[in-house]
């Protein structure tokens, strides 16, 4: 039998099937169809499905696989093993809180600070004590490149450049990137140092569209060893919790 994780996000749905705590197939729809969701239930013997989402609406394929099977409706207030100290779990987005579950769940004997880089950067942790207290949320990447062209009247779109290293711009436009680039990688250093000051034994674990990106940014810095690129962590978290639902 095997298990159906859905993470709905701003930008794009996942959906991953699991075997226990083995990844069989992932996938990523921009739009997802009823058909996709006809596929997959006709490739698998599900057992049970949860769906992590931060839109309100509820569609067609979804209406299908509540029909057809038992449908985990992942949330802030799902407990998954770890001890929630937020202290409004019904805000608490999904994709964050499904990220922390999965670090746990993958590391449980070290402290794990989770960024996730996607339309917002996320910074969460979580302790060896499975004690989640929250976190931060600043805009992503994308959003501040568009937020200096829309807010201003002639500063250019430009896009992320992974090549970008200078510690300053000689003109308009890596004046531009280096705000945003190096003001992300400053970002994620002040972040972490803070973390870090919880408690040795830590995992820096990144996740989201972006996390490849800014393990880039973080190459030379001294956090560099620590880093883990986890790209299905939210999946995995969701697939822990239906477990952790089980028990």
């Amino acid at each position: 039998m095997f298990n159906l994780a859905v993470d709905i996000g701003n930008t794009l749905a996942k959906i991953a099937v699991f075997k226990n705590n083995d990844l069989i197939e992932a996938k990523q729809y921009e739009q997802v169809k009823v058909g996709d969701v006809e596929e997959i239930t006709r490739k698998y013997d599900l057992s049970q499905v949860i769906i992590s989402s931060v839109k309100q609406n509820h569609e067609a394929w979804q209406t299908l696989l509540a029909d057809k099977f038992k449908v985990i409706q992942f949330n802030g207030l799902v407990k998954a093993g770890i001890n929630n100290h937020y202290k409004t779990p019904q805000t608490l987005g999904a994709d964050r809180w499904a990220a922390v579950i999965g670090a746990h769940h993958l590391y449980p004997t070290q402290n794990n600070i989770i960024i996730g880089g996607g339309t917002c950067i996320t910074y969460d942790f979580v302790d060896t004590g499975a004690n989640y207290f929250g976190g931060s949320i600043s805009p992503g990447l994308n959003m501040r490149y568009k937020a200096v062209n829309h807010f201003t009247a002639a500063l250019p779109l430009l896009n992320a450049d992974e090549n970008f290293g200078a510690g300053y711009g000689d003109d308009t436009a890596s004046a531009i990137q280096s705000g945003v680039q190096n003001g992300i990688k400053y970002e994620l250093q002040g972040f972490i140092s803070e973390y870090v000051k919880q408690g040795a034994g830590y995992n820096i674990i990144l996740h989201g569209g972006d996390s490849i990106f800014f393990d880039t940014l973080l190459k030379n810095s001294i956090f560099a060893p620590y880093i883990k690129i986890e790209p299905y962590l939210v999946l995995k978290g969701l697939n822990a919790a239906i477990q952790k639902h089980n028990d």
